[in-house]
């Protein structure tokens, strides 16, 4: 390869990257200013005639309804990235996510058209959940498809980053309009996040549609090795793969909703912070996760074994996660501040490389919807249900400790699944990259 055509390549790769991160940053918002609503004023602005606790818990159980539709966004937008490339899925799917994260910020309450609120709520929620399922698979791949040879974790860690810039954004853009006298919060403050969705999407349109193809995608279409029904294939072939990748996936999506969504709650409304202290403590974690994350995929390209990067990177999570809990029951404000944005280390390591490292599990022909399956089914048995199932928990026990022992299981499962996951053959190799540092093959 000669110079010039090197450069051109790291270009592309580049592009791809930054596109993969901006979109992916754009789609992450939507979902989670979701979240962030629900523990705060959905229940009053769309469950009214269900106080307190039940309120709450029902507010995360339309939270949950967006994860019970990813897994068929994956399917869905995992065939027709799998077979037709994954930037057309791309585009639709960011269009899909920020027009109906605006119709959420037009949505009449429950005071002005009845139980028809939170239908629609729900309604749109599952068109968000759909989006999403199919965008999370795509924007990893075109970042990792499109990384040099054995940089492929490190490349799908930009669309990982995306995460936790959209959350700080989501927090960041509440934290604004929490200062408004409660009247005004609910009548229309909550509504601002959702309405600047529309402009953001614009933003992202613009950059991911100079995206190139993937080249694992070019060279499964010149080839005609589409897979005719890829979700049967990855059912039919790897279904151990599947299952050991729903679990893997587990801490990675799992712990920010323990923080932002049902630790947000819990300390708002059953402990003595306002919210405008919790949202600030929730930032704090969320920009710490935005420096430390791709320190994970650095470990992880680097290390020589997996395994033992992984193991290194989850470890420390099962004294932080129990400790964060245990802090902010203080009820002190720096002490909290400190438990969340330590907990926030573990998992955010890992979540940098899990991508990078699932996606290469799966051949390229259904690499899309074998990931999308992974991650998204993981979301609606798991992930999603975290702020349910630890609401539920605290209401039927009246203890935390109940709630962090669910949370360390999580932790042991990820584990778990990983290692299992490494001792499967690997389709992206990393031996370029090992070579160059080691000076023998890995």
């Amino acid at each position: 390869m000669g110079a010039a055509e090197a450069r051109a390549q790291s270009r592309t790769a580049r592009r791809a990257g930054i596109g993969a991160f901006i979109g992916s940053t754009i789609e992450w918002f939507d979902f989670y200013i979701y979240g962030t609503a629900s523990a705060l004023v959905f229940d009053q602005v769309f469950f009214p005639e269900l106080s307190g606790a039940l309120g709450t818990l029902v507010a995360f159980a339309t939270f949950w309804v967006g994860f019970l539709a990813r897994p068929l966004g994956g399917v869905i937008f995992g065939h027709v990235g799998d077979r037709l490339g994954r930037k057309k899925t791309l585009v639709i799917t960011l269009l899909m996510m920020g027009i109906a994260t605006t119709l959420i910020g037009l949505l009449p309450g429950y005071a002005q058209i009845g139980a028809w609120a939170p239908v629609l709520l729900v309604t749109i929620r599952m068109v968000q959940g759909i989006g999403l399922g199919g965008e999370w698979g795509g924007s990893v791949l075109i970042a990792s498809e499109h990384a040099p040879k054995g940089r492929s974790i490190l490349y799908g860690a930009f669309a990982q980053q995306g995460s936790p810039v959209g959350n700080a954004l989501s927090t960041l853009s509440f934290l604004l309009v929490s200062g408004l006298p409660e009247p005004a919060m609910l009548s229309w403050g909550w509504r601002i996040p959702f309405l600047a969705s529309a402009a953001l999407v614009v933003v992202g349109l613009l950059i991911r549609l100079r995206v190139a193809e993937s080249p694992a995608m070019e060279r499964v279409l010149a080839q005609q090795r589409t897979a005719k029904l890829p979700v049967w294939q990855v059912v039919r072939e790897h279904p151990g793969l599947l299952a050991l990748g729903i679990g893997a996936c587990t801490i990675g999506l799992s712990a920010t909703y323990f923080k932002t969504t049902f630790a947000l709650s819990w300390a708002t409304s059953d402990l003595g912070y306002a919210r405008s202290d919790f949202l600030t403590i929730v930032l704090v974690a969320t920009l710490t996760q935005i420096v430390v994350q791709p320190f994970g995929a650095v470990l992880a390209t680097w290390m020589r074994s997996l395994s033992r990067a992984v193991t290194l990177m989850l470890l420390p999570e099962i004294v932080l996660l129990p400790l964060m809990f245990v802090l902010i029951g203080t009820e002190d404000y720096a002490l909290a501040m400190i438990g969340v944005a330590a907990a926030t280390v573990p998992h955010c390591l890992y979540y940098s490389a899990l991508a990078g490292i699932l996606a290469g599990r799966f051949p390229a022909e259904v690499r899309y919807t074998g990931l999308s399956l992974c991650y998204q089914l993981c979301g609606t048995l798991l992930g999603g249900t975290t702020p349910v199932v630890g609401q539920f928990l605290l209401n039927s026990t009246g203890s935390i400790n109940v709630v962090i022992a669910y949370a360390l299981f999580q932790v042991l499962l990820s584990l778990g699944c990983m290692l299992l996951i490494l001792r499967r053959p690997n389709h992206e190799s990393r031996a370029p990259v090992q070579r160059a540092r080691a000076g023998s093959p890995a």
